[in-house]
């Protein structure tokens, strides 16, 4: 998946020159204010041929602004934000899903994850986090952390499924960000957590590789950020498992929580 770096003299847009290379390098956000990021525009939201309605360029969508007092009940911003992403057809992921994953959780969690895409089983059930990656941060949130999942919010960076779990591309990260922005700003959490490569490149607004980000305290709109592995990545290499436990005690500290078992 490179389709090269659009170079100069062809022509290309600013907008095309910048999508092609964070396609061809995975610089999802790194340089994107130049076009219109953190509030696309309707432009950007909506690519020429698609359907439906594009999300306002203002992307708050009734949430309060972090760190303002909060006026409305999250539940309801919540729930108006699914209204307003209605039957998406703001990107080409639209053709092949069979479900729009919103995600789910506690509207008022003090704690939120952010994960890449759905899956399969997510695609089918519209749920996130439901597969074997799921179960597992299902263990880590109720054994390791002691919490319930019930009290945090989980979802993703894109709300539809890529054809056959590849990466997302940068016009589909754009079409879904104004909604992930507005669920942030409606849940206004005491911390993320950015689970995997895109999400945390996504949260942390940085280009730079997970294994170097990964534990590393950043920030996103005043809200403290643990970029860590996705549970995904833990299936296949166990060794990570003690780096993500840090992360996740880190995590605990933050919301004042105890940390389970020797520190």
């Amino acid at each position: 998946m490179n389709p090269g770096k659009a170079r100069p003299g062809t022509g290309a847009s600013e907008r095309d020159e910048t999508l092609a290379d964070l396609l061809a390098h995975g610089r999802f956000l790194s340089g994107l204010s130049s076009v219109g990021v953190p509030t696309p525009s309707a432009a950007a939201l909506k690519p020429e041929g698609s359907v439906g309605t594009a999300a306002p360029a203002d992307a708050t969508i009734g949430a309060p602004a972090a760190g303002s007092a909060r006026t409305d009940d999250p539940s309801a911003v919540l729930a108006a934000i699914r209204e307003t992403i209605g039957d998406c057809r703001r990107c080409k992921l639209a053709s092949g899903r069979k479900t729009i994953v919103f995600g789910q959780g506690n509207p008022k969690a003090e704690l939120m994850f952010v994960g890449e895409a759905p899956g399969s089983e997510e695609d089918e059930q519209g749920l996130a986090f439901v597969g074997r990656a799921g179960q597992l941060l299902t263990d880590i949130i109720e054994k390791g952390m002691k919490m319930k999942r019930s009290e945090v919010w989980i979802g993703n960076v894109l709300k539809c499924r890529p054809p056959q779990n590849r990466n997302p591309e940068p016009d589909e990260i754009l079409s879904c960000q104004p909604f992930l922005e507005a669920q942030i700003r409606a849940i206004r959490p005491r911390v993320l957590v950015g689970l995997g490569k895109f999400a945390a490149q996504w949260l942390l607004r940085t280009a730079e590789p997970i294994s170097r980000i990964r534990g590393r305290l950043g920030e996103r709109d005043g809200i403290p950020v643990m970029p860590t592995y996705h549970p995904a990545y833990l299936l296949r290499n166990a060794a990570g498992k003690k780096d993500v436990w840090e992360d996740m005690k880190a995590v605990l500290r933050l919301l004042g929580r105890p940390v389970p078992g020797p520190d």
